[in-house]
């Protein structure tokens, strides 16, 4: 994997598509997970291995997740909702399981029918089931804190609640930590409080952030998370996604701004800008009806745009 200062995910795939009504096509997927594999982006969240019968977008999660891992390079990411999501991705192969529970305890009632005492005691035995494997057949497992800078019915989430859950999957042995502002309420100021405590309370262990853009706040919520530290960021194509238990929530903050913002701070990112921007044409032809995001796209780069890589280099 090549060298970054900033590593961007892409989670357009399983976020990016949950509330889309209209089915995209399994070789679509593919393509779609290729072609930005290709443009330079080391790690997609390539599905959800929830029922089909709730999301019935992720009906082709075997095929979808097979079709990834045979992609050179590719770290292939899966959301888990419990335990039985991680036993099906650990038979499939995917190299990491992104685990999601709320910080708010309404909105992890809707989304995954239980106490938040009980996600962080699944994440146990999730984790504990990986530990028994064989080595190299053990995934990477990413504890995510959904609604951890606000929710859609309770407002405002106490800083409190997202360092102690926080700790508690740290302690439970997350690989990461993945904060969410899953509803896009978040400030900079706010960013800066809650990275601020929750980095300092897991100590090493890495920090990864996950910003919607509902509110105009998003690539400023990025820029403040930077300043914390972090250096992993979840993003989507053309700006995608939605929760569908969050009322009020649109889509991730775009991919492709994203990496420009980043590249023209001179962080390198690995990802070529005119490859990740013709992607969008796989999407736009196989879900015309999706709605589409991205300064970038609608302005073009820069007149002589000379990338992060190239100037570090002359």
């Amino acid at each position: 994997m090549k060298q970054v200062d900033v590593m961007v995910r892409e989670v357009g795939l399983r976020d990016g598509l949950q509330i889309h009504p209209t089915f995209m096509p399994t070789e679509q997927k593919l393509a779609w997970i290729a072609a930005e594999s290709a443009a330079g982006v080391a790690e997609i969240e390539v599905t959800s291995y929830v029922p089909p019968k709730l999301i019935p977008q992720f009906a082709d999660a075997e095929a979808v997740t097979r079709g990834a891992l045979e992609i050179p390079g590719l770290l292939v990411a899966a959301l888990i909702p419990n335990l039985r999501g991680a036993e099906r991705g650990v038979t499939l192969g995917a190299r990491k399981l992104n685990f999601v529970m709320s910080v708010s305890r309404t909105h992890n009632q809707k989304n995954v029918r239980r106490e938040r005492e009980e996600s962080v005691a699944d994440f146990k035995n999730i984790v504990a089931m990986v530990r028994a494997l064989p080595a190299a057949q053990r995934p990477l497992v990413g504890g995510g804190l959904s609604t951890a800078l606000g929710c859609s019915y309770e407002g405002r989430v106490s800083v409190d609640d997202v360092v102690r859950y926080a700790v508690q999957l740290a302690e439970a042995g997350a690989d990461e930590i993945v904060v969410a502002d899953t509803v896009g309420y978040a400030d900079p100021v706010q960013v800066r409080t809650v990275f601020k405590a929750v980095i300092a309370a897991v100590g090493t262990l890495p920090v990864a952030a996950h910003f919607h853009d509902t509110r105009g706040t998003g690539l400023a919520n990025v820029s403040a998370a930077l300043e914390c530290g972090v250096r992993r960021f979840d993003a989507s194509l053309a700006g995608l996604g939605g929760c569908p238990f969050a009322p009020g929530a649109s889509g991730n903050i775009v991919m492709d701004d994203l990496c420009f913002m980043l590249d023209s701070m001179g962080l390198v990112t690995g990802v070529d800008l005119e490859s990740l921007l013709k992607v969008r044409e796989i999407v736009r032809t196989a879900l015309p009806d999706i709605e589409m995001h991205g300064a970038i796209a609608r302005a073009g780069l820069p007149q002589n745009y000379v990338n992060a890589d190239a100037r570090r280099a002359a």
